[in-house]
């Protein structure tokens, strides 16, 4: 079985995008489940056991550096990589003190994020450039 990954993201269109350019470029890969807030999100990591989690900074209820900072906090395996429109310099670095792994920008999903999450998945690092 391939890697499991959770998508996490108020906004269905971003999900469903997310999911669709997975699915073509790492077919072996498994969306394992999907969240829209921090609530579903922290329960997911906890039912669902992903490899890596690809996490939108901005959710009702408490923000993805919060849900990181829990994951991290609670001993969950999971790796993080924030997924975000927030480009600044700033946000990269409270990502990192979140506890996540990896940061790239929603702008350039289609160059950064399947790289990133390969890089999660060699235990590694990925921080798009702000």
């Amino acid at each position: 079985m391939g890697p499991r990954i959770l998508i996490v993201d108020d906004h269905e269109i971003v999900r469903d995008g997310i999911r669709t350019l997975i699915s073509r470029s790492r077919p072996d890969w498994k969306i394992c489940g999907e969240a829209s807030n921090a609530v579903e999100a922290l329960s997911a990591v906890e039912n669902l056991d992903p490899d890596v989690v690809i996490l939108d900074v901005t959710m009702p209820g408490a923000s993805g550096l919060d849900v990181s900072q829990r994951i991290k906090r609670l001993g969950f395996r999971a790796r993080v990589l924030i997924f975000t429109m927030h480009d600044t310099e700033r946000l990269a670095s409270e990502a990192r003190a979140a506890g996540a792994q990896g940061y790239v920008l929603k702008s350039q999903a289609s160059r950064d994020l399947v790289t990133a999450v390969e890089r999660l998945l060699e235990n590694g690092t990925f921080f798009s450039p702000c």
